[in-house]
């Protein structure tokens, strides 16, 4: 699902990977393409039509560029937005886990805002559950007040968390769930689920941390983290948050999980200013064909995408938001991360 903006650009050299994928180790793809986000709006009036979701259902993966466009943007009175195709399909497909990853190439930490020993040994990864909470909860709006109801029943809550610890067996072994419990009743469900879960998982160290104290940790001491888990509002907020870190949002991929499928995409947007000009940075949606393939169980796949991402960085093959000085286009650093990958 290409999209919208750039999503077509880094979409192609995302392929780029998969085709080299395919030279070296023999794999063969059935590749479908499918509408979502303005261009579907533009072509059937529908952000995501009957057509897509059926190719999404029949899908082992669903990869995605980027949703978006400034003229629903800057419509407040439009009824029809790309954004809901991107809610109904998480829905639609029951993708009830989102999951970023935050790391810091050394070679780049001159891009980011941070002093560099803010950001030594930085690597976490946020667990956000998707499909529930205030973002899908009752809406009122009334002439003089509106509401958003939070709800969440107790399984979305359990299906999350078991994923989050299990991610945390494999890494450094600490899980922090970011809630506010001191004052929401959702918070203090799901700060009772996690501690009762964790019993099964004696070998996490678990602890917990208020949303407030959270933002301000991820900016001042973010190498404490390591398996972060959050609701849906709290999730979509640090996650943009920690974004930051790495200097460019073009190097961050992330996956959406459900029972039956998952979606890779990249966590920027659709940069409209930039669409057709081939300046977009496709590492974000090169590495999360990385996730696909790791998630298949395809690790020397996955490793060799790793591995030719970082020499490309070593050797600054760079789009010009990470080397603005002798910069690359979006189509070159995509054959060269394939042939590197060859």
């Amino acid at each position: 699902m290409p999209g919208d903006g750039i999503g077509p650009e880094v979409i192609t050299q995302a392929l780029k990977v998969v085709t080299s994928i395919t030279q070296k180790y023999g794999h063969q793809w059935e590749i479908e393409k499918a509408l979502i986000g303005a261009c579907a709006i533009d072509a059937t009036g529908d952000p995501f039509p009957d057509a897509s979701l059926s190719a999404c259902n029949s899908a082992d993966a669903i990869l995605l560029g980027a949703i978006g466009d400034p003229k629903y943007d800057n419509d407040p009175s439009a009824l029809v937005r790309p954004e809901q195709g991107l809610l109904r399909m998480r829905k639609s497909l029951g993708l009830y886990a989102n999951i970023r990853p935050v790391k810091i190439y050394p070679q780049l930490v001159h891009l980011s805002v941070f002093k560099p020993e803010v950001l030594r040994n930085v690597d976490f990864v946020i667990y956000r559950e998707l499909t529930g909470g205030i973002y899908f909860g009752e809406k009122i709006k009334e002439a003089t007040y509106s509401s958003d109801l939070c709800i969440y029943h107790r399984y979305e809550v359990e299906r999350i968390t078991h994923l989050a610890f299990r991610q945390a067996m494999l890494r450094r072994k600490k899980l922090t769930l970011v809630d506010k419990a001191n004052v929401l009743e959702t918070s203090r469900l799901w700060r009772s689920v996690v501690r009762e879960i964790g019993t099964s998982y004696p070998e996490v160290e678990l602890d917990y941390m208020f949303i407030d104290n959270a933002a301000m940790q991820v900016i001042l001491n973010p190498s404490r983290f390591d398996v972060v888990l959050c609701d849906n509002l709290f999730g979509d907020i640090l996650s943009d948050e920690a974004s930051v870190l790495s200097g460019s949002m073009g190097l961050l991929p992330s996956a959406s999980k459900g029972e039956a499928t998952a979606l890779y995409e990249p966590i920027h947007g659709s940069y409209p200013q930039a669409a057709g000009k081939d300046i977009a940075n496709p590492m974000a949606t090169i590495l999360s064909v990385e996730m696909m393939l790791r998630d298949f169980g395809y690790i020397s796949e996955a490793n060799d995408i790793i591995r030719a991402v970082d020499d490309c960085i070593a050797e600054s093959f760079l789009t010009e938001d990470l080397h603005p000085a002798v910069s690359r286009k979006c189509s070159e650093v995509g054959d060269r991360v394939a042939a590197l990958i060859r």
